[in-house]
């Protein structure tokens, strides 16, 4: 008779944890998908940073691992995270790993940049002191944030912008982030 009653408590503080961690619906442990055949989901592409500074997939060129975090202003579990996905960015660039944040809720329903959600996102990097490169959403990044339903999402590419590993759904602790981080880079080729 406890089990049963113990079963809806449990599906109820499941879900409370699911809803503390991420704004959305999407389970984790995903691939994403590519549209042309043998190339990563961001081998190709171009956008802009929040200083409107061109970028493309050269910026993986030189890490062995870039950890993709895709935000929303609106996301308390997104900033929470922030901070220390800085920290991060910082302890692991001597191993060849960087993090880069799509702002996934920054452009207007015509695809134009929202000025306003503009500058909420550059002060919310500020606030939470995320300095590492933050980028806009753009029309070759459509398909890839297409598959999102859910932020935080958070995946990982090698140099050529081919994922490694599983995406993840919801906010980690540093601590976590840092072993998932070690367990992905002994996935990627020297």
């Amino acid at each position: 008779m406890k089990k049963r009653r113990l079963a809806p408590l449990t599906a109820a503080l499941l879900s409370c944890v699911l809803l503390l961690s991420a704004c959305g619906s999407r389970s984790g442990g995903d691939s994403l998908s590519t549209t042309q055949e043998g190339e990563g989901v961001l081998s190709h592409f171009t956008t802009v940073d929040l200083d409107d500074t061109p970028v493309d997939a050269s910026i993986f060129a030189d890490y062995r691992l870039t950890m993709i975090n895709v935000w929303a202003t609106y996301c308390r579990p997104c900033l929470s995270e922030m901070p220390e996905l800085g920290e991060l960015n910082k302890e692991y660039a001597s191993q060849g790993v960087r993090v880069v944040g799509i702002v996934s809720d920054a452009l207007n329903r015509d695809g134009s940049v929202s000025k306003s959600q503009l500058a909420t996102a550059k002060e919310l990097v500020s606030n939470t002191r995320a300095d590492y490169l933050h980028i806009l959403p753009s029309a070759d990044l459509n398909e890839l944030l297409s598959q999102i339903d859910s932020v935080p999402t958070t995946f990982f590419v090698d140099s050529t912008g081919r994922q490694v590993g599983n995406a993840y759904l919801g906010a980690k602790s540093k601590a976590k982030w840092a072993e998932i981080i070690e367990d992905t880079l002994s996935e990627v080729k020297a």
